[in-house]
């Protein structure tokens, strides 16, 4: 697992890369907007991030003093760095078929599927209720499923099965053909775990 001292290092490489290309190019290629000349407008799941340039410094639109972590960041400036013009494809593959994610399989089952399998696998309603939240689209597989657009242009779908007397539940988290273009296998998988937190930080409690 990563030290917090490695994702201050990713941050200031991928810094070291991000001044270098033209802000109006990071908004191009990004799909993020400016709230102002040299301020990014960041919607990131239920919380809303400014980005200044070229210092790249975080701040929460919601509350300034509260601490964006560092691991989003690092997730938010990789993506950011992608330069990439491509648009999503509508095609989803699995985890596995992003060109190199077969090494970090076992880290995404444990990071991403097992969690949501464990928490909303007999609890469908609990995910009706968190996945809106963080502006979830519900879509027609199994037996409930949303699509999140976490970033503008790396959509994810998932995906529950519900369990039964016969057979436990099963979930599955899919990703749009052109994933890879904009983030390494590890990110997507922490991207999808992050996802799957914040669901299960959303669901009410029960009593």
């Amino acid at each position: 697992m990563a030290r917090v001292d490695d994702y201050f290092n990713a941050k200031k490489i991928v810094v070291e890369k991000l001044v270098k290309t033209s802000i109006s190019d990071i908004v191009k290629h990004s799909g993020f907007t400016l709230s102002n000349a040299q301020t990014f407008h960041i919607p990131f799941l239920n919380r809303t991030y400014r980005v200044r340039y070229p210092d790249f410094e975080f701040t929460d639109d919601g509350d300034s003093k509260k601490e964006v972590p560092i691991q989003e960041q690092v997730l938010i400036l990789h993506y950011m760095s992608a330069a990439k013009s491509v648009l999503p494809t509508g095609n989803w593959i699995a985890y596995r078929e992003i060109p190199g994610a077969s090494f970090y399989f076992s880290a995404f089952v444990q990071r991403a599927i097992d969690p949501l399998k464990k928490v909303f696998g007999n609890n469908i309603d609990g995910l009706a209720t968190a996945a809106p939240k963080i502006n979830g689209k519900p879509i027609d597989i199994g037996d409930a499923a949303f699509e999140f657009r976490v970033f503008p242009k790396v959509p994810l779908q998932m995906i529950i099965y519900q369990g039964d007397e016969e057979f436990p539940p099963e979930a599955n988290i899919l990703f749009d053909a052109t994933a890879g273009e904009f983030l390494s296998p590890e990110d997507a998988a922490w991207l999808a775990g992050m996802v799957v937190y914040r669901l299960m930080a959303l669901v009410p409690r029960q009593l």
